[in-house]
């Protein structure tokens, strides 16, 4: 488990992380989610002691980072794709790492095979693309067996194989009991592979809840109608105390309604309709909506930018 109390950095007056208060808990895949600057990798970087807090702690099974005998095999971390000596093989970079942790050499071999590393485990690190180097971090990640392991974009890089192989491979080192905390832009990968959310802006926790909650509680879901009698429509939900709105295309939606209900009152008034669906937000949706306050860096509307640039040339 990790557990973050209070954690706060500070780079002269900036404080990039506020008072940061979370738990990561064993078992399930937790997502980690902010805008652009809003701390994420310095809370990282903390969880790793590469950085030391300003105020607060966190423990890493109960204990900071520092004082881990042998850290890899508590939490194995992924932060950089290209963290290794460009000069190494694969083969070497991971034999180093073991030995300097007591890991034994079949675990070596364990882990080229797990990343699918085994075939290049001889060439020289430096030349691999970005995709086999974050195999490879992920390889070192996974070298002394960790019951927690903290990546972060693991997939950059990835092929579509290899995006669906560390999708799966994330659920399963959750579902053996381990603590498993993942920080991607992709949120169509987290919605995927992530059950819970640590979400934070400007360095202050957001939201600490379930995948599910989260979209929910941050997206507007509706029953979308598509009627030839759309008054007749609106008038048997608005009977029924259904909020009815009407999309950009006509199309009637449902607000609040499940489909099952919207059907049976269909069949109850005879009405001829072309599509009954069900809409929702995804992830990314709900958490564009849920952070659009705590959004450090915003690019301008291109009217905004516009107007900017003929003020600064004096137009």
């Amino acid at each position: 488990m990790i557990h973050a109390r209070e954690l706060t950095k500070r780079y002269g007056q900036t404080t990039v992380v506020d008072r940061l208060s979370f738990e990561v808990r064993p078992g399930r895949v937790t997502g980690f989610l902010g805008p652009n600057g809003a701390g994420k990798s310095t809370t990282m970087r903390m969880m790793l002691g590469l950085s030391r807090p300003t105020a607060g702690e966190v423990l890493v099974d109960g204990r900071p980072y520092q004082r881990l005998k042998e850290p890899l095999r508590t939490i194995g971390a992924l932060l950089d794709a290209k963290s290794f000596h460009g000069g190494r093989t694969a083969r070497g970079h991971l034999l180093y790492l073991a030995q300097s942790n007591r890991i034994p050499e079949s675990r070596v071999r364990e882990v080229l095979g797990l990343t699918g590393l085994e075939s290049v485990a001889d060439q020289r690190a430096g030349t691999f693309s970005l995709g086999m180097g974050g195999r490879l971090g992920i390889a070192a990640a996974l070298l002394g067996d960790p019951g927690i392991v903290l990546l972060d974009e693991p997939v950059n890089g990835l092929d579509p194989e290899g995006v669906l192989w560390i999708r799966n491979l994330m659920k399963d080192l959750a579902a053996e009991g381990r603590t498993v905390f993942v920080s991607s832009h992709l949120m169509s990968e987290l919605a995927l592979t992530a059950e819970h959310l640590i979400v934070i802006g400007r360095g202050r926790l957001l939201a600490d809840t379930s995948v599910t909650e989260f979209i929910d509680a941050n997206s507007r879901s509706f029953v979308r109608i598509r009627t030839p009698e759309p008054e007749r429509m609106r008038e048997a939900l608005s009977t029924a105390g259904v909020r009815v709105l009407t999309g950009e295309d006509g199309a009637l939606e449902a607000v609040g309604a499940q489909a099952s209900a919207i059907g049976e009152l269909i069949s109850a008034h005879g009405i001829t309709v072309h599509e009954v669906s069900t809409q929702s937000a995804s992830l990314e949706e709900a958490f564009m909506r849920f952070t659009a306050g705590a959004v450090e860096y915003r690019g301008l509307e291109n009217g905004a930018l516009a107007h900017r640039r003929k003020t600064e040339d004096g137009a």
